[in-house]
């Protein structure tokens, strides 16, 4: 079966987690994605993190460990330098989508915005990641993750505490952005090849992350109404085990409720699903209930009763999880040094091609840039230094 995606050409300008995401998507599914790799950020890169001081095997198992640049094409080239500018250009002309993530206006100030790349491929589809997006009173503002969730509300929803909020663990907000800008991007493009124009896709964070609260904003009349965060409900919840393990329940349909009532040998419980007033005791009673056993005796329990239970498994657990490895959630990628465990496409259309491990930057600079007419010399030219030694990306404030 063919991959969905097969035929569609991104370049893909993006560095931190939401753009990388959302090509990672398009990547998994077919689409031909050339990441444009600037060497001064490379260099700063393995500078702080430690990469300049691995050998050959040990920088290519550590670009391979980059899920998000599986599958993709690699070329470096000096964004700031003009020579590097004519053959991103050109490099646009041939593609359906451009995807970036510098702050608003700094690809623009290297003649690399959408107005840039709309004059060589009117039909180009033209994504940006920010923090705020391209308009409104704070689109100049810098941040990450944590901001878009502060700002969106979703913050003061997140932790048991009532009285602070707490931060999720995982980057919610740039994952979720990423998803939204793939969704946003592939009906651009849609709309481009029934209509022959292209557009400016304007993807925030902030906008992304309000989504989070969809159900605070469509359950009540005002926010305020909304339970407090932390407010525990009686029919779900995370349960200590004897064994130290723990478990997670959601019973909260009745016919849920009143088999969970049962296997745990209360069904007094039953009636009182809903009353504020018996949930402390409630949870209380079933707490002290769930230490006396381990885990897996509970687990056996609930699964032969028909309950919503799962472990709450870590990481680990969960990449060795059998129903996730069924699913192909979970896939082993030849690396050098030996194979390496990653996420698999999050979604099943049929027709994904095998997972290859991420290259080295620039591994497919030369043939790219052959195929674009450049000659051997000016390739040469461009695959060196940029002019006066300046990263202008720098300068322009990304």
């Amino acid at each position: 079966m063919t991959p969905v995606l097969e035929g569609l050409r991104v370049l893909d300008f993006s560095r931190l987690l939401p753009g990388p995401y959302c090509s990672w998507l398009l990547a998994d599914q077919g689409a031909e994605v050339i990441r444009v790799e600037n060497p001064r950020e490379l260099a700063k890169q393995a500078k702080v993190f430690g990469w300049d001081k691995l050998d050959e095997t040990g920088r290519a198992r550590q670009r391979a460990r980059d899920m998000l640049a599986r599958g993709k094409r690699s070329v470096q080239l000096d964004i700031g330098s003009e020579a590097g500018r004519a053959a991103l250009l050109k490099l646009a002309a041939s593609c359906d989508v451009v995807i970036e993530d510098y702050r608003p206006g700094v690809l623009a100030g290297l003649g690399l915005g959408y107005e840039d790349m709309a004059q060589v491929n009117p039909a180009l589809v033209y994504t940006s990641l920010t923090l705020c997006g391209q308009t409104g009173p704070l689109r100049d503002k810098p941040g990450h993750d944590p901001v878009a969730l502060a700002l969106s509300g979703v913050l003061s929803r997140t932790g048991e505490d009532p009285e602070a909020p707490g931060l999720p663990g995982v980057p919610s907000a740039d994952v979720t952005t990423g998803a939204h800008a793939a969704f946003a991007t592939l009906a651009a493009v849609m709309a481009a090849r029934t209509t022959g124009q292209g557009r400016h896709v304007d993807v925030a964070m902030t906008d992304c992350a309000m989504t989070l609260v969809a159900n605070i904003v469509s359950r009540y009349e005002t926010p305020a109404e909304a339970p407090p965060r932390g407010t525990r409900r009686a029919d779900l919840g995370l349960w200590r085990c004897a064994d130290g393990a723990w478990l997670c329940t959601t019973d909260m349909e009745p016919r849920y409720w009143v088999k969970f009532c049962e296997v745990m040998g209360h069904p007094e419980f039953i009636p009182a699903q809903l009353d504020p007033a018996r949930r402390p005791e409630i949870r209380a009673t079933l707490a002290e209930a769930f230490a006396q056993e381990p885990r897996a005796h509970w687990l056996a329990l609930f699964e032969e009763a028909g309950t919503q239970f799962a472990p709450v498994n870590d990481v680990t657990e969960a990449l060795a999880e059998p129903h996730l490895r069924a699913r192909g959630m979970v896939v082993e990628v030849d690396a050098p040094g030996g194979g390496l465990t990653q996420l698999g496409p999050p979604v099943r259309l049929g027709g994904e091609p095998a997972p290859s491990p991420a290259v080295l930057p620039g591994t497919d600079t030369q043939a790219i840039l052959a195929d674009l007419g450049l000659a051997p010399a000016e390739i040469a030219a461009l695959t060196g230094g940029g002019e006066n030694g300046e990263d202008r990306t720098q300068r322009s404030g990304t």
